[in-house]
């Protein structure tokens, strides 16, 4: 890291470059390149997935996205002539734009099941010539805009679909400028310095614009959802600025001692550097975590979000050092330069609040225990009633052409309209055609279908599909009921005396089969991403009770901050609110993302604030010393760093994005608690009360063990003074004497909770 560092600082023009070209290059790249994402949930071998590939073979002029155009009257019905000619017209207009494969509307002599029994409300499906992914925004917008053309008063005209949604995805970055601004005046406000708050926004902007783009590249060679890009951005933003808070923060404190600004950049990247290196290899390592469920839309995100990390802990020590070597002496205020220059270095002591809540840790573990544990469990109980499911435009803002389109439709048609089941099936001979024209009949008897369609037949006459309509929404249990009940009970009855195969798809089909194996694998992930992180903490801390208490940890803070999303996305707490749309369930690939990166985030917190109280109880082996040393002087600085992510995080529910906001939320939910309940309350409370234990290792197991230092004590610097102070022989001798500390105020001794007695 040295060495790193003494390249970076000493060639600072040419590293920045690099950097400066490095997201040149990216960007100008993802531009000529263009997007690919893909949300496919699709998982090959479950019956889903099956069913989407008999019906890709049979039918091949089936693979364009569908939408809807909807509209509703309120002074007459939709037959009524003026009604109708006014869409007629605006229905062949959309049949002429680009990108248009086909509009079936109502009017017509196969179209009665178009128009509702009140006659008030009627829908047209429009056909794409291409899956949704690859429809451009601009297609999009042109059959919104010809639809509501025809809106007037009495006229409701509304519109649904994949392709329409890309529509309403915000076009500027509100949430990303949001968060960043916050992030830039708390860290103004934590150093005093605009120039030294500026270095952790422009690091982590430079890192994430260089990650953002190389995911863009990403989806053209793998399996990537369009939601990758602004999950790494949300990651990124938040541990980028965070890492480049942490070794600001020590080059600050370098500068303050005495060292010259090389130096101290230096120093920061040799100890924190290396801090923050292996705090982003366990996210890493969290994140990759998810490869272990060989899910194919998983891996892509576990990648992308992987690649942004990365980009920010190289950043952080190699742009940020040059960074630092260029703007000088300014990293530190003016009010600080003035006092360096006229009293000379002067050690910093963990003094003020953060001492005087340390002491007040030490004297109450039981009660502050208790109080944190207790919140965290209140926190945690939504999460027992945690439903995976398909969330759909129902559950979009009330304000959404989408969301108005589907109530339309729901409360014209029924609900099920909007997420029909589809059976495919594989025919060989007679016999299995004659069973497949009796399935509509049995499915009609079925509890909870509302209506079911004929069959249709392929050209070769060897693959048939029929549509199903559920009595209830797709993203309700009842709808999760019925696949169960056709797939165990219906189907097998057609099936036993035949050959014929036959497999429920549709979106909530889909979405069930995902959650189901994703709920199935989700034990065998935690349980590596546990392990794994537990095995880092065991090599840097040598002990076996930092790991574990790491673990439980954890673990409080995923499921606390799973309690909050259920009551805020699936129970509805506030969503409208903040335009979050109406309750929904849980997406199925919530879960794993969110344990990776909160796994990974949390290990954050765990390595800077024990890590400095391992260095002192390997100085003094005092545990009660080293507890209460190592919360006053790394719990403001977590505390800043905690308020960054916070903003940035919550800053994404503006983002207009519901997976998006999910994260958001639950991400700020855990930091915070992180850092405000668990690193400042319940860690140090227990370490005060298991004492020597918590740094138990059997020697047998510490001699095996390799030894790695995560961070360093500061280097030594011989002689480090600043240009401009006044530093006298005296003041020289006393830093030659680390014993002593000649420049300490009384008042500082007073209040240095190093003084305080173990």
């Amino acid at each position: 890291m040295a060495a790193i560092a003494r390249w970076c600082i000493k060639h600072r023009l040419l590293a920045i470059l690099i950097w400066l070209a490095a997201l040149g290059g990216t960007a100008a790249a993802a531009g000529f390149a263009g997007s690919a994402y893909s949300n496919d949930y699709e998982v090959p071998g479950t019956e889903s997935g099956r069913a989407t590939e008999l019906l890709s073979r049979g039918f091949t002029d089936l693979g364009g996205d569908t939408d809807t155009v909807v509209w509703h009257t309120t002074g007459s019905t939709v037959r009524a002539a003026d009604v109708e000619q006014t869409m007629t017209r605006t229905l062949h207009a959309i049949d002429d734009l680009p990108g248009v494969g086909a509009v079936t509307g109502p009017y017509g002599a196969e179209g009665a099941a178009q128009i509702s029994e009140d006659g008030r409300t009627a829908y047209a499906t429009v056909t794409f010539d291409r899956p949704a992914d690859e429809i451009p925004v601009a297609q999009a917008q042109a059959l919104v805009d010809t639809a509501k053309a025809a809106e007037s008063d009495g006229l409701q005209v509304e519109l649904g679909g994949t392709a329409i949604a890309l529509t309403e995805a915000p076009s500027a970055h509100i949430a990303e400028a949001v968060g960043v601004a916050v992030a830039a005046v708390v860290l103004f406000l934590a150093f005093g310095s605009l120039a030294a708050s500026l270095l952790p926004i422009a690091t982590a902007l430079v890192s994430v614009g260089t990650a953002y783009a190389g995911i863009v590249l990403l989806g053209h060679v793998m399996t990537v959802a369009d939601f990758a890009p602004m999950l790494g951005m949300l990651i990124g933003l938040g541990v980028g600025i965070d890492y480049a808070l942490f070794i600001v923060t020590r080059h600050r404190r370098g500068l303050r001692q005495g060292m010259s600004v090389a130096d101290a950049a230096r120093n920061a990247v040799t100890t924190t550097g290396r801090a923050v290196v292996f705090a982003g290899a366990t996210v890493c390592i969290a994140l990759l975590g998810m490869l272990i469920l060989r899910l194919s839309f998983l891996n892509g995100v576990a990648i992308a979000a992987s690649l942004t990390v990365v980009l920010t802990v190289a950043a952080s020590v190699t742009l940020l050092p040059a960074l630092l070597s260029l703007i000088g002496m300014r990293a530190l205020s003016r009010r600080e330069r003035r006092q360096l220059a006229e009293h000379g270095p002067r050690p910093d002591l963990p003094t003020g609040f953060a001492a005087r809540w340390s002491a007040f840790v030490e004297r109450h573990p039981k009660l502050l225990g208790g109080i944190a544990t207790v919140v965290m469990v209140v926190l945690a109980l939504p999460a027992l009633g945690l439903h995976l499911g398909t969330s759909d435009q129902g559950n979009n803002p009330a304000t959404a052409t989408t969301r108005q389109a589907y109530d339309l439709i729901a409360d014209g048609f029924g609900p099920g309209v909007n997420g029909p089941l589809t059976i495919a099936a594989q025919l060989d001979g007679a016999d299995d055609r004659l069973a497949l024209d009796s399935l509509p009949e049995k499915l009609r008897t079925t509890e909870g279908v509302a209506s079911v369609s004929p069959v249709t037949y392929n050209g070769g006459g060897d693959t048939a599909f029929l549509t199903v309509v559920p009595d209830s929404a797709p993203q309700s249990q009842e709808t999760s009921e019925l696949v169960d009940r056709i797939r165990a009970d219906v189907l097998p009855q057609v099936q036993e005396t035949t050959s014929l195969e036959a497999y429920v798809g549709g979106v909530t089909a889909s979405y069930d089969d995902f959650a189901e194996i994703i709920v199935g694998k989700l034990p065998l992930f935690v349980g590596v991403v546990i392990g794994l992180g537990c095995l880092l903490l065991l090599l840097a801390f040598r002990s076996i009770g930092i790991p574990v208490k790491a673990a439980l940890m954890n673990v409080a803070a995923v499921a606390s901050s799973f309690g909050v999303v259920v009551a805020v996305f699936q129970w509805g707490w506030g969503s409208e609110l903040l335009g979050l749309g109406s309750a929904g369930p849980i997406e199925p690939f919530l879960p794993v993302i969110m344990v990776s990166v909160l796994f990974g985030l949390s290990m954050d917190y765990q390595v800077f604030l024990v890590g400095r109280m391992y260095e002192k109880w390997l100085e003094t082996g005092d545990n009660r010393r080293a507890v209460r040393v190592g919360l006053a002087e790394t719990s403001r600085v977590i505390n800043s760093a905690a308020v960054i992510m916070i903003s940035v995080f919550l800053a994404f529910v503006l983002s207009g994005d519901r997976v998006i906001a999910m994260f958001g939320i639950a991400l700020a939910t855990a930091v915070a608690l992180d850092a405000f309940v668990l690193r400042t309350l319940l860690v140090p409370a227990l370490m005060h009360m298991l004492g020597g234990a918590n740094w138990w290792l059997p020697g047998w197991l510490d001699r095996r063990l390799p030894r790695i230092s995560i961070e360093p004590p500061d280097c030594a610097v011989e002689h480090a003074t600043i240009p401009g102070a006044r530093v006298t022989e005296e003041d020289v001798a006393s830093m030659e004497r680390p014993t002593e500390r000649p420049t300490e105020t009384s008042t500082e001794k007073e209040h240095d909770v190093r003084g305080i007695p173990g």
